[in-house]
């Protein structure tokens, strides 16, 4: 549950940004590291704890996003560029993440004299009433992003104003809304999901500077099973998808030893090809009464 939780935080910002700009984000994963990385700095050098860290990266994840798409995407949108060439430049940015994390955490190391190329926060986490700390605090996140997310969009102007850009941006444009401030927002709320998912990560797994694209994976895989136009798509699919890879990741090692686990990848890749040959546009898209009725006969 605690990675799945992480997933659908991932998969909703990689949504949100989709739906928006029309851009997959190959850089999504190395977002949530970046959060990994702004939590251990806080640890290392004001001893604050990661779970009260949860604000301050939540704004950093936001700022990474925005600075991702002022300096790499605007200027490219704004020249013509199709979608083959924009998630290009996400990968080219990711990589250029990748290189500036790891430049930061040898720099991180010198100055502190602890380990910063793998960590994790497990020691750190507390017990109540024998629940772990981690699933508590990342389901209390996901609650919070949800009741956030739903009120934002359907209770308030700005959140009408980014529906209506998602659905139709010349119209929106055309009825006084600016569009490119709604694009900005969107990408402020993918960095700073990233974050909180970067923040929570090293209670799970070990972290060093590449693990987000070891999990773009994962990432990619829920958002498309479950649509990647869709937000309730990203949680069903982060759930479904993060759910399958540990159970069965588990599961498997039971039998065939830890070093299965190194395969693990295999798993949302193969729940991705069977949902693109079954239903390409993800489960959301599928017209459940009538299969339902289809099965009933």
């Amino acid at each position: 549950m605690v990675y799945s939780n992480i997933i659908v935080l991932l998969s909703l910002g990689l949504t949100i940004t989709y739906i928006t700009t029309s851009v997959p984000n190959f850089a999504q994963g190395t977002f949530a590291i970046f959060g990994s990385y702004v939590a251990l700095t806080l640890l290392y050098l004001f001893n604050l704890h990661p779970y009260l860290s949860l604000p301050v990266c939540l704004v950093f994840g936001g700022l990474l996003g925005v600075v991702t798409y002022l300096v790499v995407l605007k200027p490219l949108i704004g020249r013509g560029a199709n979608v083959v060439t924009l998630m290009i430049a996400t990968l080219a940015w990711d990589i250029f993440l990748l290189g500036f994390i790891g430049a930061y955490s040898d720099y991180l190391q010198s100055v502190t004299k602890k380990g910063t190329q793998n960590f994790v926060f497990t020691t750190l986490d507390f017990k109540v009433l024998n629940l772990e700390g981690r699933l508590l605090v990342s389901s209390l996140v996901i609650v919070l992003t949800i009741l956030t997310l739903t009120t934002l969009l359907y209770k308030t102007k700005l959140g009408i104003a980014l529906r209506a850009s998602m659905e139709n941006p010349s119209l929106a444009e055309i009825m006084g809304i600016n569009v490119e401030y709604t694009r900005i927002f969107s990408w402020f709320l993918s960095g700073s999901l990233a974050g909180l998912a970067g923040a929570i990560l090293p209670f799970k797994q070990q972290i060093f500077p590449s693990t987000g694209d070891v999990i773009i994976v994962t990432i990619f895989a829920s958002s498309i099973v479950g649509g990647l136009s869709s937000l309730l798509g990203a949680v069903l699919g982060g759930y479904i998808v993060g759910l399958s890879e540990s159970l069965l990741s588990y599961t498997f090692s039971l039998y065939f030893g830890p070093a299965i686990l190194s395969y693990s990848k295999v798993i949302p890749l193969s729940i991705l090809i069977a949902t693109l040959l079954i239903s390409p546009k993800g489960l959301v898209s599928v017209r459940w009464r009538r299969l339902l009725k289809w099965f009933g006969r």
